[in-house]
């Protein structure tokens, strides 16, 4: 970490990315089952939400191993199968601390591709009546991804960092972040074994939204 990580709350309260509105508020260590992390917390003043980056070890400003993580509460809490989001995450945070640096930042009004959490369980609601992803979303008159990635640009501004191995198997995010000014040195996979109730999910994300999923070519098997 930087010297900014132990710096006095006021300090890092006055660091604020004017191009964004968001403001480093606090740095605290935060030991987890995956190994040590500084939990950075930001303020997005522009939509009035909370942020945080878990960072571990030195990050240096090129190539840093990064993830994105869209906040999922059924996912991520809860241990949904529906998604791979909880497997996800948990999978990038062991990744940086094997790596021996590296980010996850995760990004709360990301709930439902951006729809929120409600919209987002009536999106389900009518994936349990046979709609995919995309067409949920459509039905309920909502766009099929609502996300904006200036938030995690300017946070990874603000640590320092000007390029990334970014841990996704979505095109979207990296081209969210090369056009807010962070390069992206490497798309790294991050593939995670289906099971059946999620097979649907992430076929549709690969044929409809265009998600690098070459893995789930082995389970043809399922309906």
């Amino acid at each position: 970490m930087t010297e900014n990580s132990t710096a006095p709350l006021g300090v890092l309260g006055e660091k604020q990315d004017r191009r964004t509105g968001v403001e480093r508020v606090v740095s605290a260590p935060l030991p987890t089952v995956y190994g040590m992390f500084q939990a950075i917390g930001f303020l997005d003043h522009d939509r009035g939400e909370e942020q945080v980056a878990l960072v571990h070890g030195d990050l240096g400003t090129e190539n840093v191993l990064t993830r994105l993580h869209s906040e999922c509460l059924t996912g991520d809490a809860f241990g949904s199968r529906h998604c791979e989001c909880g497997d996800q995450l948990a999978a990038a945070l062991r990744a940086v601390v094997a790596e021996g640096a590296g980010v996850v930042l995760y990004l709360r009004g990301h709930e439902g591709r951006g729809i929120g959490l409600l919209a987002k369980l009536r999106a389900m609601a009518l994936q349990a009546e046979g709609l995919d992803t995309v067409e949920a979303n459509l039905a309920l008159g909502l766009p099929v991804d609502a996300r904006d990635y200036g938030v995690a640009a300017a946070m990874l501004r603000d640590l320092g960092v000007d390029s990334v191995r970014l841990m996704s198997n979505n095109p979207l995010k990296r081209e969210a972040l090369v056009r807010h000014g962070v390069g992206v040195a490497e798309q790294v996979p991050l593939l995670i074994p289906p099971c059946e109730n999620n097979i649907t999910y992430l076929r549709t994300k690969r044929e409809r939204m265009d998600h690098h999923l070459p893995h789930l070519d082995a389970v043809a098997h399922w309906s």
